[in-house]
């Protein structure tokens, strides 16, 4: 077989191979991108990184802003369509199975066709399955139920698909920082979706919701369609071949004054991998196991605020409540502006502390290995070692946040609770998410459709059983029960800083494939 490069080994190959063999082993097919030593990763300034992050990281709000943003609204719904909650709430249900579902499928598709025509089909499909919601008749329950699933299919794939787009431009030591602002995304849909489902559900009627969701999805798609350009490695290199028409934006202003000029060879196209392939690594299982315990719990906190703040605190009414979902979600967007550079700072401090070492090394004469290469650099030492410090303090917020709302104390302090709780887990999906996309970066969409998959699943059941745990046990212990179970994940942090490196020694063995250069 011949020996092939991925993504981001582009400075060390020279030459294009006659014939690409994949392996079986392999859950991706890495390109081989011949690229001149001095050629940066991707063409792309930083300027236009961020913008098309930004619209990535648009696109991805609306996995969780439509699931979420619905919470307010079910009450009327229940009377208006003359049915039970429990049968409104079904409603909730299929649509988490569908956003575990659907990225697997769109995912895998991404990172052959492309990300640009799967974006805007996402997109394309939210749009017109909210229109259908708005007017669905309140004697057709089944309609509801279909196109919430239709709606799903739609805007549950453009997170993972963004995370594939990050993975596309930006070389590892910068990943932090855009997964920073993209590591947003999931936690703010939970938190001021139902403050704008409760404000347009109380002025405008539940059926406003799903209108405010077709007029943002169409803008994001408009957006998509005139400035995003194509950035799937494996169609445009570091970004500079010029791609079929599908692939090109209407206004091409990002990129323009490179597209073309001095291009790379055409890579090679990827065959189809099957995305499940990614569970069979316990690294990334292991990785993916305790990032979906820590969400489901954070998920547990959001989807009973309004249950347990109407009980607590009486006084509140549906649009105090839904305010009150402001307290996580700014949480939430503090954690976002810091936490990825920070992410950015322990790559950057870690490799020159083994370059420093490196360089003593070869003053006594003692052999040492060549620390740009992935094999020799501690990628997931790098991206967890400060994640212990965010899981004690998510679970210490948590165990407090049960308890106050037990005793009924003052508002403001479950409230601060709720901030740090929101601050923490952006930090800890943050830390989790990039060191997946580092796994794996040629299968960027793949690896967060699995996350996304593990994590929905765990999410759902927590949320099917919650209100009875919280009948039996009451707001203190269950989250002391919550707390308790994330701080059993500790250990595996660990576990996978131990086991990551040896997983990473095997694939490169079996598959005989050659490591990124960091």
């Amino acid at each position: 077989m011949t020996s092939i490069p991925n993504d981001g080994d582009a400075q060390s190959v020279h030459r294009v191979p006659d014939r690409i063999e994949p392996s079986h082993e392999s859950p991706a097919l890495e390109q081989a991108e011949p690229n001149r030593k001095d050629r940066p990763y991707s063409i792309f300034t930083s300027g236009e990184k961020w913008a098309i992050v930004v619209i990535a990281s648009i696109a991805g709000l609306f996995s969780p802003l439509t699931a979420n943003i619905y919470f307010p609204a079910i009450p009327a719904m229940a009377v208006a369509f003359h049915k039970s909650t429990e049968l409104i709430n079904l409603t909730v249900t299929v649509y988490m199975v569908m956003q575990g579902v659907a990225p697997m499928f769109w995912g895998t598709i991404a990172d052959k066709v492309g990300r640009r025509p799967i974006f805007l089909a996402c997109l394309l499909t939210l749009c017109l399955s909210c229109v259908g919601l708005a007017m669905t008749p309140t004697n057709a329950y089944w309609l509801l139920v279909l196109l919430r699933c239709l709606q799903a299919g739609g805007s549950a794939s453009t997170i993972a698909l963004g995370a594939g787009v990050i993975g596309d431009i930006a070389e590892p030591s910068e990943r932090g920082g855009f997964f920073g602002l993209y590591g947003l995304t999931p936690m703010a849909g939970p938190c001021v979706g139902p403050v704008i489902g409760g404000i347009l559900a109380d002025k405008l009627g539940w059926r406003a919701i799903f209108w405010f969701l077709c007029i943002s999805s169409a803008i994001c798609f408009l957006f998509m369609l005139l400035f995003v350009p194509e950035t799937l490695r494996s169609l445009v290199g570091d970004g500079s071949y010029i791609p079929s028409a599908i692939h090109r934006p209407w206004v091409p202003i990002i990129g323009r004054n490179r597209l073309g000029s001095s291009p790379v060879d055409k890579p090679h196209k990827k065959a189809f991998a099957n995305p499940l392939r990614l569970l069979t690594y316990p690294d990334v299982l292991l990785l993916l196991f305790y990032n979906g315990i820590v969400y489901s719990v954070f998920y547990g906190v959001t989807a009973t605020t309004s249950t347990l703040f109407k009980k607590s605190y009486p006084f509140l009414n549906e649009t105090d409540i839904g305010l009150c979902y402001l307290a996580i979600g700014g949480g939430c967007l503090f954690g976002s502006l810091l936490t990825g550079k920070f992410l950015d700072r322990d790559y950057q401090s870690i490799k020159q502390q083994m370059i420093r070492k490196t360089e003593a090394d070869s003053e006594k004469g003692m052999r040492s290995e060549d620390v740009t290469r992935e094999e020799n650099f501690p990628i997931e030492h790098a991206r967890l070692r400060t994640t212990p410090i965010y899981l004690a303090v998510f679970v210490s917020a948590t165990l407090g946040y049960g308890w106050c709302l037990q005793k009924n104390v003052n508002l403001a302090v479950p409230l601060i609770l709720q901030i740090i709780m929101g601050y923490q887990i952006v930090a800890f999906m943050n830390a989790t998410q990039t060191l997946l996309v580092d796994l794996v970066p040629s299968q960027g969409s793949s690896i967060t459709a699995c996350n996304n998959l593990v994590r929905c699943s765990l999410g759902a059941g927590l949320v099917a059983v919650i209100n009875a745990i919280l009948d039996a046990l009451n707001p203190g212990w269950t989250y002391v029960l919550l707390g308790s179970i994330c701080a059993l994940m500790g250990p595996l942090i660990y576990l996978e800083t131990w086991l990551g490196p040896r997983c990473r020694a095997k694939r490169r063995a079996r598959n005989a494939f050659p490591e990124s250069s960091m």
